[in-house]
């Protein structure tokens, strides 16, 4: 029952290309710095995992975690909310040079059908999109009079998150606004690996305050010092190094 790895580079070795990988996070907010530069040092190292399918709240900013991942050349496609955002600049180019895919996702939209994916629902309908761009060749039917917008869950081969604590079980917390979209993707993905500030042992958090329970996350690594996008961008900090 033991789901703490040894290491950062232990806890992402199981990615493969081709994957769907869900990365918690809003903005820098709950996004798992260090198991994205994890990654991004395997891909450098062996060549892999590429052709990612990424699913996140916005493209990344600076040149850091998700926007580093992108700028490594590790990503086909990105379903997001937000591509542009404070400083989306290497997605930004590479979407306009036709390098990289995306797929708009209005933001409760998003959250939706990530839990749809959790719970195991395959379909439900809104009306957020009906009448735009977004909704075009997707099924609408009429509710009360109103026309919803049929869309599809989401779910992903792995989801790496941020948790405030984890027990040696997986059950983790998060702290504040970093819960965002972290406890969703821990349901939708066949594995979660999460990055923990503090790993305690089994019973040592209250269950009272568990908020993903330890059946939905598979690897647990510590991570006593976690970065914060916001700081390393301000810092104009550059991942693995200088451009």
């Amino acid at each position: 029952m033991d789901k703490t790895v040894a290491n950062l580079a232990t806890a992402v070795a199981g990615i493969e290309d081709g994957m769907t990988v869900m990365i918690g996070g809003f903005g820098g907010a709950g996004s798992p710095i260090e198991l994205i530069h994890a990654l991004i040092d395997r891909f450098l190292a062996t060549g892999h995992p590429k052709d990612l399918t990424i699913i996140n709240n916005n493209a990344g900013n600076g040149h850091v975690g998700l926007a580093a991942l992108i700028e490594a050349g590790m990503v086909k496609k990105l379903i997001c909310s937000f591509p542009r955002s404070a400083d989306p600049v290497v997605f930004t180019d590479l979407y306009l040079a036709g390098k990289i895919e995306l797929e708009l996702v209005p933001q409760g939209t998003l959250a939706e059908r990530i839990r749809a994916g959790g719970a195991g629902i395959p379909a439900f309908y809104t009306p957020t999109s009906y009448g735009t761009d977004l909704a075009k060749g997707k099924p609408v039917e009429e509710f009360e009079g109103r026309a919803y917008v049929r869309e599809r869950w989401l779910k992903a081969d792995v989801a790496l998150v941020k948790a405030e604590t984890a027990d040696t079980h997986g059950n983790l917390t998060y702290r504040a606004a970093a819960r965002n979209f972290n406890p969703l993707m821990c349901m939708a993905a066949a594995l979660t690996v999460a990055q923990a500030r503090r790993v305690v042992p089994a019973g040592g958090i209250d269950p009272e305050i568990v908020i993903t329970p330890g059946i939905f996350v598979q690897q647990v690594v510590e991570v006593a010092d976690p970065q914060q996008e916001e700081d390393l961008n301000r810092a104009n900090a550059v991942y693995p190094g200088v451009a």
